[in-house]
């Protein structure tokens, strides 16, 4: 696919760092936000000295969002509706990636936290209501994400969304991550289920001890795309 432009929001996060890393690997021009420019700034030096000719910079989570046509969510749920607030007008008109998971994990393990829109994506669609906002990335382990030596070519990017055109693009940019492209899970009111389902995962990971992801088996040349773009 063609280079991207995207804005990491909470890029100094695990998750938000582990994805903005791969993309850089990949080639997209990466802005790191934070709150705070100078950590922003820290995270962005760090994947740079991994990735050389990579183009990382960190900003504010203001200046990032404004800067690109393309804005990756990853900040926690407890601060998800102020962040996406205070970002509403430089949303308008792109592309909004929520991969947040609204999940408590204590010592029992991991359990998904009612969210009164349905799901952290659509809340995010409903506090910026002039961006196209898909679900997707909720499933990546970010330690496996940041490890040169992980491959996560078996494993898949479920997408979920309601405008067509933005929701192939973010299938395309999962290519960027495991090598191949995202799988179109339907509307973004699925989003719900992709995010609880990452409790699962990790309360799997607790017990044996793993990084488990998801694949989705059958769709062998299959073209993934979804329709109506």
């Amino acid at each position: 696919m063609e280079r991207l432009r995207l804005a990491v929001i909470g890029g100094t996060g695990p998750q938000g760092r582990s994805l903005a890393y791969r993309f850089a690997v990949a080639g997209h021009h990466v802005v790191i936000g934070s709150r705070v420019a100078e950590r922003a700034s820290r995270t962005a030096e760090e994947i740079q000295l991994r990735v050389p000719r990579s183009s990382v910079v960190g900003r504010t989570n203001n200046e990032a969002a404004a800067d690109c046509p393309v804005i990756l969510l990853a900040v926690p749920y407890d601060g998800h509706a102020d962040v996406v607030t205070s970002l509403r007008d430089c949303l308008v008109g792109k592309v909004v990636i929520s991969c947040v998971n609204p999940l408590l994990v204590d010592k029992t393990g991991a359990r998904a936290v009612r969210v009164p829109h349905g799901s952290a994506a659509e809340e995010a669609a409903a506090l910026a209501p002039g961006s196209d906002v898909i679900a997707a990335f909720h499933h990546l382990s970010a330690a496996k994400l940041w490890r040169d030596d992980e491959s996560l070519r078996q494993e898949d990017v479920l997408v979920c969304g309601d405008n067509p055109t933005a929701k192939n693009l973010v299938m395309e940019l999962a290519s960027a991550v495991t090598g191949r492209p995202g799988v179109d899970a339907g509307p973004l009111r699925m989003a719900g289920v992709l995010e609880s389902f990452t409790g699962v995962l990790i309360n799997i990971n607790r017990r044996y001890k793993t990084r488990s992801g998801i694949a989705i088996v059958g769709l062998a040349g299959r073209n993934r795309q979804s329709p109506g773009a």
